[in-house]
Formats: structure tokens, C-alpha cells, sequence
């Protein structure tokens, strides 16, 4: 233990500086009138910004409208017109499935007619167990479970 050379830690010359434990305020950059003046003109600023894009806004709200009017038509009709060609594919599956079947007609069980009282050029809307019976499971599922999934 002898031979080891060392220094021991000391404080400098003059020692520490005093601990400062009073309270330092914060430096200002802006003062009151300064902020409110700054304030008023962001505002002034962003009002118009807001009512020149409100006109635009309003605008484009129209021609959103006009265009909706415009393909509503057009849309009901592809929907309706998919509709009947989805009934048609039934009636088609129907008949190719029980084409080996005696006495079976299309639309009718055992060539008694479901429907009575219903007119015979009169459309019946069948359920959806029905209307989906040659279409995949997606399919199906997909509509009748559309409400559950939002």
C-alpha cells in the first residue's frame, strides 16, 4: 500500500460559487398588448380564411348534390335491374336441378302454386334465405349480417 500514488479531490481555489436559491423570473418576450395584438389578428386572419373556404365549401356541397340527383336514377335502375337477374339465375338453377324430377314446374311445389291470392304476373319478393340460395355464403352472410358490422 505504500507505493501507491494518488490525489485526493479538493474544491477549487476560492472555493464554490454560492447556491443561488432565490427566485430567477422568466424572460419576457411578448408583453400583454403585444400578445392581444397578435391574438386579435390570428383570429381576423383565420375568420377569413374560414369564410372564403366556406363559399367554396358550400359550392362543392351543391355539386355533390347535383350529382347524387343526377345518379340516383341511374343507380336504382342497376340495382333493381341486378335484382331480377338474380331471380332469373334462380329460376334457371331451379330448373336444372330438378329437371330429372317428374311432375316439377318452375316456381311452383309440385305444380301447386306457393301463392294463392297472388296474381300470376304479379311479382312476389322472395325472403333472403331464398333469394340467396345458389349464391355463395359471403354473399349471403354479407347481407343479412350488414347492420352488424358498423
Amino acid at each position: 500500500m505504500a507505493g501507491l500514488n494518488y490525489k485526493q479531490d479538493m474544491p477549487p481555489k476560492g472555493g464554490y460559487s454560492p447556491i443561488i436559491f432565490e427566485r430567477i423570473p422568466v424572460k419576457t418576450y411578448f408583453n400583454g398588448y403585444a400578445m392581444f395584438a397578435g391574438f386579435t389578428a390570428l383570429t381576423s386572419f383565420s375568420m377569413y380564411m374560414y369564410c372564403q373556404n366556406f363559399k367554396k365549401r358550400r359550392l362543392l356541397k351543391i355539386e355533390r348534390q347535383d350529382v347524387m340527383n343526377a345518379l340516383e336514377p341511374v343507380l336504382l335502375a342497376e340495382r333493381d335491374r341486378a335484382y331480377l337477374k338474380q331471380l332469373r339465375r334462380n329460376v334457371e338453377e331451379e330448373h336444372e336441378l330438378m329437371k330429372n324430377v317428374p311432375g316439377w314446374k318452375v316456381g311452383t311445389y309440385y305444380g301447386e302454386p306457393v301463392f294463392k291470392t297472388v296474381p300470376k304476373d304479379k311479382l312476389v319478393d322472395p325472403i333472403l334465405e331464398e333469394y340467396y340460395a345458389h349464391a355463395s355464403r359471403k354473399a349471403y352472410d354479407d347481407k343479412a349480417y350488414e347492420f352488424t358490422w358498423r
